[in-house]
């Protein structure tokens, strides 16, 4: 097959290019050739920029559009415009934040989504993300016809990530000691490996599968706690130790966004993190052991440290800051 991806240069626009690949299929990335230099040398690059320059997709014809990086409905109206028919079967990246708040675990995919007080919006912020999500979908289906696969992903995450939301829990980990770990341990907890979301993104599309599919892990109900536990077995050090602090207690301490990676300590509709993942599991989705994620990703992160990358600003706890507030936890209890 002859496939276009939007994107494929960064984490998961990445890893389904190398998917695609790998698959024996034709590859061609429109990117705005900002990232990934010398990245798939046997692709067809296409350079541009699909918020006002999408000229480089003016010749050419594909069996597959997947589409990663798609944030406004403006941007899928603008690509169909573009390709003009072209494109062959379109897939969707979506995210699980296009669901309202679910009434209760399990959820499907046919739970009511989000809809935006104002559907003109177009400044993309935690409160608009899931909307805009949904109205992405809606305009994909629009003028890509119901075959259109639309793929709803929890937190993506493994080697590449360079949001460093997981990474920096395996290089802490890593550090072994005594490890902060935000409560309440009992909230839901999903993630997905981006090399399993990218191989069923790639197989979905080659057998013509459509419709909405969560992309979340593991099988069964999951929880922070066993997040935590299981990333600090596959990575951390004899005498690694979790100790789990009060939301309540971190919540009073100021801490900056992000200072806790995917801890949804404070934040309003947790189940969103309880998506039933038994129609991705029924259509092909296979999920890796998390210690292996956990140590593809430690890998990845170690070299990235090792040449002078780092987190984005603000990404995790100082080792001093978090010496301190554990200091203060134990000191306040009895």
């Amino acid at each position: 097959m002859r496939f276009l991806v939007i994107g494929g240069t960064r984490f998961v626009g990445r890893h389904i290019v190398a998917a695609a690949l790998a698959a024996g299929h034709d590859v061609t990335l429109f990117h705005r050739g900002k990232t990934g230099t010398g990245l798939f040398p046997e692709a067809d690059h296409r350079t541009g920029d699909r918020d006002g320059d999408l000229a480089g997709l003016a010749d050419g014809s594909w069996d597959a559009t997947v589409d990663t990086c798609a944030y406004l409905p403006g941007q899928v109206h603008a690509l169909a415009d573009a390709l003009d028919q072209r494109g062959g079967r379109y897939a969707l990246v979506s995210s699980v934040s296009a669901y309202a708040a679910p009434a209760a675990p399990g959820f499907g995919a046919d739970s009511p989504l989000v809809e935006l007080a104002d559907p003109g919006v177009t400044e993309v912020t935690p409160e608009t993300y899931g909307g805009l999500k949904v109205l992405c979908e809606r305009a994909a289906t629009l003028r890509f016809g119901a075959g259109t696969l639309i793929v709803r992903p929890t937190y993506v995450v493994g080697p590449d990530d360079y949001t460093w939301r997981f990474p920096w829990w395996a290089t802490r980990m890593a550090r072994g000691g005594d490890v902060l770990a935000p409560s309440p341990g009992e909230d839901p907890a999903q993630i997905i490996d981006v090399r399993d979301l990218a191989s069923w993104v790639v197989s979905l599309v080659r057998r013509q599968v459509g419709g909405a599919f969560h992309a979340v892990g593991p099988s069964q109900p999951w929880t922070w706690r066993a997040e935590l536990t299981e990333v600090a077995a596959a990575v951390g050090p004899p005498g690694t130790t979790l100790t789990w602090v009060d939301e309540e207690f971190l919540l009073a301490q100021g801490l900056a966004d992000g200072s806790l990676p995917l801890w949804s300590g404070g934040q309003p509709g947790r189940l969103v993190l309880t998506a039933d993942p038994d129609a991705a599991l029924a259509a092909g989705l296979r999920l890796r052991p998390l210690a292996e994620t956990v140590r593809d990703t430690l890998e990845w992160a170690t070299r990235e440290l090792a040449t002078g990358q780092s987190p984005p600003p603000g990404t995790g706890l100082d080792p001093v800051r978090e010496t301190e507030l554990l200091a203060r936890w134990s000191a306040r209890k009895p």
